[in-house]
């Protein structure tokens, strides 16, 4: 069973639907009916079903995708120990991020890691955080840079991956400019109508628990998006308030697009944290990598944080390797 079978196939049981599954794994619709159709040839087995709901995995296809995970969990490990056997130093190395993360944080950074280590290649994914733990998880990436939702849950998933904090991000109330100055206890502030993304979304999970850690209900929405991007245009139209990491409106609070207004109480903030999968052998590229992830203080959380960090010295991602 070829590697590129098994993802196909995985993409396919994943989205229960060929074009999804194309556009996932980049190719046609008809090559992916092709590889699974082969696929099932050699295993002598149909491995999906049609319902209404679209493809359904037969009982050898649910006997097929825990194995088929772990194959290609071992044949990354299995190239990771060559190269590091025949002394490979340079290599790929496949990095995802959520949008803000990578235009704020990566794109400044990424060139100077790059002149430092001019024969590793880095390729980057932009998506959202759940796309990209199940990158992850399928080795279509190597690492994933997205913000720690900090709700404490664990999972088998999370048994397998590794989490360096690298960042403290604070998040801002933001309205349009011409808005009113927000009432100066959470419980007003409630009252008002938000912007925020979908459920799900850890942007959304940011606004949830920023209200319920002091014991408020969530606003009211006046819309929910897809994107900060989406967020910040209707804040600026008038919409209704946001709450957003500071890096994904930067540029539009200083040029007068959106204002900045004081949140009541302590400025929540959001953990950025890079994620790995645990394995017993490397990459060359993914360790050079961690090493440059290593040479970053660990940013404190806020509660533990005193002194200049809690009043705003905040440690910046990616400082310079030493």
């Amino acid at each position: 069973m070829h590697p590129r079978l098994l993802r196909t196939f995985l993409a396919v049981a994943r989205s229960r639907n060929i074009t999804r599954a194309a556009e996932a794994v980049h190719l046609a619709q008809s090559s992916v009916s092709d590889q699974v159709q082969a696929l099932e040839a050699e295993l002598g087995a149909a491995l999906f079903t049609r319902s209404k709901s679209g493809l359904e995995l037969t009982p050898a296809g649910l006997a097929l995708k825990p194995i088929a995970e772990n194959l290609l969990r071992l044949d990354g490990e299995a190239r990771a120990a060559v190269q590091a056997a025949s002394g490979t130093s340079g290599g790929e190395v496949a990095i995802g991020a959520l949008e803000t993360i990578a235009s704020s944080r990566l794109a400044p950074w990424l060139p100077g890691f790059q002149a430092r280590h001019p024969d590793i290649t880095v390729r980057m994914k932009v998506a959202d955080s759940g796309t990209l733990l199940r990158q992850l998880e399928d080795g279509e990436i190597d690492a994933a840079f997205c913000f720690d939702r900090r709700d404490g849950a664990k999972s088998a998933a999370s048994e397998r991956l590794a989490t360096r904090t690298i960042g403290n991000e604070p998040l801002v109330l933001v309205s349009a400019p011409a808005q009113e100055t927000a009432p100066r206890d959470l419980a007003a502030l409630a009252g008002l109508r938000f912007v925020a993304t979908e459920p799900g979304c850890v942007y959304r999970h940011m606004l949830d628990a920023a209200f319920a850690g002091a014991g408020v209900a969530t606003p009211d929405l006046a819309a929910e998006v897809g994107s900060i991007g989406a967020i910040a245009r209707l804040v600026a139209a008038g919409a209704g308030l946001g709450l957003v990491p500071k890096l994904a409106v930067g540029g539009a609070l200083a040029r007068g697009e959106l204002a900045e207004l004081p949140w009541p109480g302590e400025m929540p903030t959001a953990l950025l944290v890079m994620i790995w999968r645990r394995r017993r052998v490397q990459t060359p590229a993914l360790r050079q990598l961690l090493a440059a992830m290593r040479a970053v203080p660990v940013a404190q959380r806020p509660e533990a944080a005193s002194g200049d960090e809690s009043s705003g010295r905040r440690k910046l991602l990616f400082a310079q390797e030493s």
